[in-house]
């Protein structure tokens, strides 16, 4: 098996020939070379590597060869897709539509009254949040069961990080004012995204660290529930656990109000027993999702007969009536506020976008239907841009309301419409009812709604399969429960990137051996029956060569060459005469690499040593021509395949194994 060469004049008439060039061996056994890309493919690489970046699920395929009417209707249901489905919607489908909306909305109106508290708002604001924002995305939103509102997380976030600006207590005006600016660049963030197809920014986020961030902020929101769970009237402004349970042992004997603690306990008791008959018999999801709601009108009726609210019991007291009002003139469109909306806006935008990203692909898996992430972000995006305008906060997918909404049957996004129609209902006539709602059952109902964010299984799967994983995970856990939950966010960016940065800096270059009686070349880790060929080292570089890498690759070659010298000469073995690099897995190859690669050969040149390349792919070969660095090496030490490279260094060691 030898391996073959192109004469200079074939190189030279390549260059101008429309046809392939080819360097290696003309004697190859199989008569196949390696062939280099003709020269204008580095620019159309580019072109297409740019396309797959931003354009890789081919927008405009719905358009080709259709006529302009057709045209313009794709391109109005592009934007708002309730355009396309709603031309079939019918009577079966609304049945299912509407018992979900009932359904959900029995969930949100309490739910959302709690997370209103995390955000440091009133009452009504979380309502107004499932109100007008689930509209919108009914016409935009590309998910069929993502259900919209404010959730526990990006409300807690949102809380925490206003309050570092401004005090809520003693200039709610301006905390609010804050609150919809936030709100806004929140929208813009996730539309903006969504315009420029820059969704592949949210998974730098990867699923430990979400793993672990929602589990530390599930923590986080639980002990702040504390306050409203036990009575107690002071209670720290921190969210990190040292601080909150300094604040609840340290007012154990004189700050617990014992009326409150035995509500609070009791009704958490209850949702958490109702969760549990859901999670044994899933027919029975109803019985968790109304919950909530049986739970604030039998302790809101308790506290009414019973006057405990004169006793200590601390209660909603006031729901502002009506729909939401315009909150145009309240967004700081000017002065230092406007910056540090934009920095809360982004933040929290970011985590919404991906806890709505997740879910509606988890459910759209489920039922097997494709789902537009730029479609959702910009959904999301021009959904939460409205809502600013209409006193809302961040408002993105829930996942224990889309749980219960793709339980209950939901067909599109026709539930959502419904439970804000519930919402409205309730803003016009019952808010006046949550008047003696006690804060604890608050507290119990968001306590109950948050344990399900802490996902056992899924951080013991990553602990199984990746351990470098399940570091990111705790430390985006310890990060938000030990500090702030956007220290939390912090650390798991930081460290989803630092991994990311580790594997590409410090890739795998493998040893690979021959398995006996066949030309295949593995790694002799993973296969420890295949035989090293004597005098040849053969390695493979699992990872493109960059600069941030390229030197260590090198440096990791010749150490594999050392210990195989040091072996060898113990073993009484030939030395090492060839080493061949396997390069399938290059996908790329910068002038730094290919630097690196030219001084690997010198050094090894100088020690009597040659250096082989097989199977190099055509972006790598291209720019190895380009470079000269073919011309160097020598066309005939460039080869299809480590086996034909073999045959041309070691024939005897092959007729041997």
């Amino acid at each position: 098996m030898r391996g073959n060469s192109v004469s200079a004049e074939n190189d030279i008439s390549s260059d101008i020939s429309s046809k392939p060039r080819h360097v290696g061996n003309d004697n190859s056994s199989h008569g196949h070379k390696v062939e280099v890309p003709r020269r204008n493919n580095l620019l159309r690489d580019f072109s297409a590597t740019t396309k797959e970046l931003f354009f890789h699920d081919d927008p405009l395929y719905e358009f080709k060869d259709q006529p302009k009417r057709k045209k313009l209707l794709l391109g109005i249901q592009s934007f708002f897709p309730i355009v396309g489905w709603a031309r079939d919607y019918n009577l079966f489908k609304f049945r299912g539509d509407l018992i979900a909306g009932l359904t959900i909305a029995s969930l949100c109106i309490p739910q959302d009254i709690g997370y209103a508290k995390l955000a440091n708002v009133e009452p009504q604001y979380g309502l107004y949040t499932s109100f007008v924002p689930p509209l919108i995305y009914a016409a935009m939103g590309s998910s069929r069961d993502l259900a919209i509102g404010p959730v526990a997380v990006v409300s807690l976030l949102l809380g925490d990080m206003l309050k570092n600006e401004i005090d809520p207590k003693k200039h709610p005006h301006e905390y609010l004012r804050l609150a919809f600016t936030a709100t806004f660049f929140a929208g813009i963030t996730e539309a903006g995204l969504g315009v420029l197809r820059l969704g592949f920014i949210i998974e730098f986020l990867s699923h430990a660290a979400v793993v672990g961030f929602m589990a530390g902020a599930a923590i986080t929101i639980a002990l702040q529930q504390l306050k409203g769970l036990l009575g107690v009237t002071k209670f720290t402004t921190n969210s990190d656990i040292v601080n909150v349970m300094d604040s609840v042992w340290s007012n154990v004997l004189h700050g617990w109000n014992w009326q409150t603690v035995v509500i609070g306990f009791a009704f958490l008791a209850f949702l958490l027993t109702t969760k549990l008959i859901a999670s044994r018999n899933k027919k029975l999801f109803w019985v968790a999702a109304i919950a909530p709601m049986i739970a604030v009108i039998v302790s809101t009726f308790c506290v009414y007969i019973t006057r405990a609210d004169k006793k200590g019991v601390n209660i909603v007291r006031h729901i502002e009536k009506g729909i939401n009002p315009s909150s145009v003139h309240q967004i700081y469109w000017s002065g230092p506020y406007l910056a540090k909306g934009a920095k809360i806006g982004i933040t929290a935008g970011m985590v919404g976008l991906t806890e709505a990203v997740a879910i509606g692909r988890t459910f759209a898996t489920l039922k097997d239907y494709p789902i537009d992430g730029n479609k959702e972000m910009l959904a999301l995006g021009v959904m939460n841009i409205v809502g600013s305008l209409t006193s809302c906060i961040v408002a993105t997918g829930s996942f224990s309301r889309s749980a219960v909404n793709y339980m209950a049957g939901c067909s599109t996004a026709v539930s959502n419409i419904v439970m804000s129609m519930v919402v409205l209902l309730t803003l016009y006539v019952i808010t006046p009812l949550f008047k003696y709602t006690p804060n604890a059952v608050i507290a119990a109902i968001i306590i109950s709604a948050v344990l399900g964010l802490i996902d056992f299984k899924a951080a013991y799967h990553i602990w199984k399969v990746d351990k470098l994983d399940f570091i990111v995970l705790l430390g985006a856990f310890f990060g938000v429960i030990f500090k702030s939950v956007e220290i939390g966010l912090l650390v798991a960016v930081v460290l989803s990137l630092a991994k990311i940065l580790l594997q590409v800096t410090r890739p795998r270059v493998a040893l690979l051996g021959n398995l006996q009686g066949t030309n295949i070349y593995r790694n002799v880790e993973q296969y420890p029956n295949a035989r090293k060929v004597p005098g040849v080292l053969i390695l493979r570089v699992d990872s493109a060569i960059y600069f941030s890498n390229a030197n260590y690759i090198k440096e990791r070659i010749l150490r594999w060459l050392r210990d195989e010298k040091d072996l060898n000469e113990k073993q009484g073995l030939p030395n090492i005469e060839h080493v061949i690099i396997e390069m399938s897995p290059v996908i790329n190859i910068d002038t730094t690499g290919v630097q690196n690669l030219e001084e690997l050969h010198k050094v090894l040149t100088k020690r009597d040593i040659q250096l082989e390349i097989a199977n190099p792919g055509p972006v790598v070969i291209e720019k190895l021509k380009a470079a000269k660095f073919t011309d160097r090496i020598g066309h005939e030490h460039i080869f299809l395949t480590a086996g034909d490279a073999v045959a041309q260094c070691a024939p005897r060691a092959i007729e041997n194994a």
